[in-house]
């Protein structure tokens, strides 16, 4: 009965968020409620709750002051020198936009996390996307397939607990996969190509390869993030230009973004004092920093209620054992004639599932069963493993409602869950589709 309450609690979020029939944090929160209350868990909810919202509390802290401190940068004109050199590599070019979108994101993304390159490559090239008019859209969708591809790396999160899971190490899980990562950068470069010619068709390109100069030239694109735009308009709070502080800004973000790498703390308190350093320099009046802090609050409570209503989210499907009993029930329904075939299965239906399964649901409870099923039909767990970081949250991870990055991503680009879900996912499966058949070529795991 709980596998049975567990899905249709997925198939109504994803239904009911998909169609807009409820907004994303209505459905986050009172669906799994619901669900709760009909399986008889009403006495242990508060609980179950107060423990979801505990383990996604420092990624709303880290996420509330990354937002303001990234926020500050862009009105302080940090990222403008980027901004312009990119426009003028790409001449105005949508289609090359969006590909050079894609080879930032998987540069930015050898850090290995998903937030944080989501908050980089973002902050810095949503101003770009505005100035020429181009979809947020497209922004978040090649970010999403960049930074799933990238999250392949031992230290990213699938294949660290994949490895964690079945006790295995690197070399055993990822480097017979390099190949078919390989393919899927390559053919992340083309789907990115893709995408940019379809907006190329329907934007053009600026004339001559004009850069049209900050602020002025944007065409309208509706509301962006926070209510204000970035460029010099009205209701923006733009400094004037000071070389030392300017100079001041880019050493502290590259300490910042070389405190991320080294992981010399965590990633809530390097935000935190980050942030607090940069205002107290870049706006040393009491009035200024309250009106920064007004101006982009807006931004931080539409991102972070999101994280902590995923929080109530997944902590009712874990602490009611919805999570537990759904890959019990996964598992059960393979027939003993594909257990041979496990591996293609486990990488084919990866990506959809991480749409059903946490990160951790997943990797620690469906994959050692699917890693024994297969020993059991003379298969190596290895194979299971390199089949599962394919598929299950390595292009599924900036599309699923159950990690809290997918809503960085979707709450820094200023686009709604279902329309980013719908726009990208035939491209993240196919991502997924080219990985398996290198892998299968390659003898990374057997058909």
């Amino acid at each position: 009965m709980l596998a049975a309450l567990g899905f249709t609690t997925i198939v109504l979020f994803l239904l009911l968020t998909m169609t807009k029939r409820v907004s994303v944090l209505i459905a986050l929160v009172l669906i799994p409620v619901l669900a709760a209350l009909a399986g008889g868990f009403g006495g242990e909810l508060g609980e179950m709750i107060l423990d979801g919202l505990g383990k996604v509390a420092p990624t709303g802290i880290m996420i509330a002051f990354a937002v303001l401190y990234f926020s500050l940068m862009i009105d302080a004109g940090l990222f403008d020198p980027l901004i312009r050199g990119i426009l003028r590599l790409a001449k105005g070019d949508p289609l090359r936009i969006a590909v050079g979108t894609a080879v930032l994101t998987m540069c930015v993304a050898l850090d290995g996390d998903g937030a944080s390159t989501f908050l980089i490559t973002i902050s810095a090239l949503l101003p770009v996307y505005r100035r020429l008019g181009m979809s947020p859209l497209v922004l978040s969708g090649v970010v999403c397939l960049g930074a799933g591809v990238m999250n392949l790396i031992p230290w990213g999160g699938p294949t660290a607990r994949a490895m964690a899971a079945l006790k295995l190490d690197s070399s055993q899980v990822f480097t017979p996969i390099l190949p078919a990562m390989a393919a899927g950068m390559a053919w992340v470069l083309v789907a990115s190509y893709l995408i940019g010619l379809r907006e190329r068709r329907r934007l053009g390109t600026l004339p001559s390869g004009e850069v049209p100069a900050d602020g002025a030239g944007e065409r309208p694109l509706g509301e962006p993030l926070g209510g204000r735009a970035t460029g010099d308009g009205p209701g923006t709070l733009r400094a004037p230009v000071r070389p030392a502080v300017t100079v001041f800004n880019l050493i502290l973000t590259l300490a910042l973004l070389a405190g991320l790498l080294l992981q010399v703390m965590p990633l809530p308190v390097l935000f935190v004092v980050g942030f607090a350093i940069a205002l107290l320099v870049n706006h040393p009046s009491w009035d200024r920093q309250q009106e920064l802090l007004e101006r982009h609050a807006k931004s931080v409570v539409l991102v972070t209620t999101m994280i902590f209503a995923a929080g109530v989210f997944t902590g009712i499907l874990t602490g009611t054992k919805m999570i537990g009993e759904m890959a019990s029930a996964f598992v059960g329904i393979i027939p003993d004639s594909l257990g041979g075939h496990l591996p293609v299965l486990v990488a084919v239906t990866g990506m959809p599932l991480s749409l059903v399964f946490t990160p951790d649901a997943y990797y620690f409870g469906v994959l050692p069963v699917l890693a024994e099923t297969v020993s059991g039909f003379g298969g190596a767990p290895a194979e299971v493993a390199r089949a599962a970081i394919l598929g299950q949250m390595t292009t599924g991870f900036p599309l699923s409602p159950l990690t809290a990055s997918t809503f960085i991503l979707v709450g820094m680009s200023g686009v709604q869950l279902g329309e980013h879900q719908r726009f990208i996912f035939k491209w993240a499966f196919a991502t997924t589709l080219v990985m398996t058949a290198i892998a299968l070529l390659t003898g990374a795991f057997s058909l």
